[in-house]
């Protein structure tokens, strides 16, 4: 396999990417959409993507399995190479990979309900397909590595059938991470065998190999989740949330490429991720992989910064683009304040066109301030939208809208307080005590949450503080509000199927961008009404002593949880008292020949 070719596909998401804007028009000169595809990705990456979708729908089958359907798939690729007029090569691709799977024989014997999909037309029946994708599945056990000789022979013996087992591996576990990035972990897993495979001692090689190796698949796991957030912006907020959260961190990474240049890449990051998201990973790594390649043609437009990149080879060109720092703002920008608020006749240019007038706002804005999250650029926006809704109706707009420069600084203020905040408490006291504020904090806003999952959010919020507090002033708004913003996203999935309480789902229902304002604004549940008393909810025994040190860390936050979920009204005296209390039974049973005992007693 052209591996190496490969790898320029890896993990584009966060960066800048423009498709070929002929794309359109060419797919229309193709009577069949899978000859086109198979030409344009050549045989054995034809091959490696098409194994990597049936792996990531069909995630209980054998390699053998599923390498069945993929001969099935390159059999019809050859006939409509051949003859693009022939039955079945008019079909779209995602129609052909869900009609091999509906013939798989005892579907729902391996799948239950997930055969019921067949049933319906598409793209109702791709949309059901993919809900029954799981994440990080349970079902499949941990990889073990082979002796590293064992893995050198298969190499040299059958190149082709390691690597299809290697994507196989990856695609199966992880049912959500696109294509590209899976074909860049097995370049890289292919470039630790050529090195280490020479060597006389390849144990060793390849155990150095596989740190980087798994320090990639962390990325890897990484982009996955943001990919993943990516595609949920787009499924529940829809194209103009997505299209103005890529155009804000574009204008800012950007700032000095033309408007309308922007505005085309957006429209055409859009398409790809659509593809992508709806698991069409053919199309999603061909489209995928000319984004590079129509960026690096514009280099001069975009940035100076990507140029350096783009001098690289194909197999370092992605990483570098994505890993560029934001382009330096052009000298003596003009202040906003004249165009757009103490301009009398905005409403003219506003009424027109809503959507092109704010486009151009964010797209100004950003470019300004590449400090401020996106989300922030997003509230700001909004709340200048709906001033400029009223303002437009009155008899005197100018004088309405004249004072949107302090309506506007409110959501700044309030970002930078609750980020200033925050990382002041991360950086002074810890990150044990930071985990601890959180959970008191959270437990009390929606205590009807189990206390494990209570304790998971915290560590998730936690490691966002670790992350971001770290950095530069200018760089922590914009790291701590996106990650936040995807752990709130996965607590707002879970409150669909399991709902939690009103204030969640008031905060769940608000617009992507003023979620996380929301949560953070949230008071304690009022209307909670504490369970009957459990005594196994603060249950003390020997292996609070005895239990290593991080077990029983956790022993003691789910024992605050419980707490404060017995009396939500708690105050942080109170609370004080308690752990002190807690701190100092623990440090005199502990000592004790019956530690039972001496607990009961206390």
């Amino acid at each position: 396999m052209k591996w190496l070719t490969l790898i320029s596909f890896i993990f584009l998401l966060s960066s800048a990417r423009s498709r070929n804007l002929q794309r359109i028009a060419r797919d229309a000169d193709h009577k069949s959409p899978i000859a086109h595809r198979y030409n344009d990705l050549k045989e054995e990456t034809f091959k490696a993507v098409t194994m990597i979708t049936f792996a990531q729908y069909l995630q209980k089958c054998s390699y053998e399995g599923l390498s069945n359907l993929v001969k099935d798939v390159v059999d019809l690729a050859h006939k409509c190479v051949a003859n693009e007029d022939a039955p079945e090569c008019s079909k779209p691709l995602p129609s052909i990979f869900l009609d091999e799977i509906c013939q798989v024989e005892k579907l729902r014997d391996s799948y239950g309900d997930m055969a019921d999909c067949c049933g319906k037309a598409d793209p109702e029946r791709n949309q059901c397909f993919l809900s029954f994708k799981v994440h990080q599945p349970d079902f499949i056990a941990p990889y073990q590595r082979p002796a590293a000789d064992v893995i050198c022979n298969e190499y040299k013996d059958d190149r082709v059938s390691l690597l299809g087992h290697f994507v196989y591996t990856v695609a199966r576990r992880n049912p959500f991470l696109h294509a590209p990035a899976i074909l860049g972990l097995a370049a890289e897993y292919e470039n630790a065998l050529k090195s280490c495979c020479p060597e006389s001692d390849i144990g060793a090689c390849l155990d150095a190999k596989v740190q980087q190796i798994s320090v990639i698949k962390e990325r890897a796991k990484h982009i996955g989740v943001k990919q993943q957030h990516g595609c949920r912006i787009l499924d529940k907020y829809g194209e103009r949330t997505f299209q103005a959260s890529k155009l804000a961190r574009m204008s800012q990474k950007y700032p000095n490429a033309p408007f309308e240049e922007l505005v085309k890449m957006v429209h055409e990051v859009k398409d790809v991720y659509k593809e992508c998201c709806e698991g069409d990973m053919v199309e999603c790594v061909d489209d995928w992989s000319e984004l590079v390649n129509s960026l690096c043609s514009k280099q001069d437009i975009f940035s100076s910064k990507i140029k350096p990149c783009c001098e690289k080879p194909v197999v370092e060109q992605t990483k570098c683009i994505m890993e560029a720092d934001f382009d330096d703002k052009p000298d003596n920008l003009p202040s906003l304040v004249e165009k757009y608020i103490q301009d009398k006749e905005v409403c003219k240019s506003y009424e027109p066109n809503h959507d092109a007038f704010l486009s151009e706002f964010v797209y100004e804005y950003s470019r300004r301030h590449p400090e401020f999250s996106t989300q922030l650029i997003l509230r700001i926006t909004k709340g200048y939208e709906t001033l400029l809704d009223k303002c437009c109706k009155t008899d005197n707009p100018a004088d309405c809208y004249g004072n949107a420069v302090e309506d506007l600084n409110k959501h700044i203020k309030e970002t930078e307080d609750v980020v200033k905040t925050n990382c002041e408490l991360f950086n002074t006291h810890g990150e044990a005590d930071f985990l601890k504020g959180l959970l008191v904090r959270y437990t009390k806003k929606m205590p009807q949450v189990s206390t494990d999952t209570l304790l998971e959010i915290g560590k998730k919020m936690t490691a966002v503080g670790s992350k971001c507090c770290s950095l530069p002033e200018e760089r922590r708004m914009s790291c701590s509000e996106h990650y936040l913003s995807i752990v709130i996203e996965d607590m707002c999935k879970r409150q669909e199927s399991t709902p939690i309480n009103d204030q969640v789902s008031q905060c769940c229902n608000e617009l992507y961008s003023y979620r996380r304002p929301c949560f953070t604004a949230m008071g304690v549940d009022t209307k909670y009404v504490p369970p009957p008393f459990d005594p196994m909810m603060f249950n003390f025994d020997e292996k609070m002593c005895s239990a290593p040190p991080a077990e029983r860390e956790e022993g003691q936050l789910k024992l605050l949880i419980n707490l404060i979920k017995r009396k939500p009204q708690m105050t942080e005296e109170q609370l004080k008292t308690i752990a002190e209390g807690f701190t100092a039974m623990m440090d005199k049973c502990c000592k004790q020949a019956d530690v039972d005992a001496c607990l009961g007693e206390e």
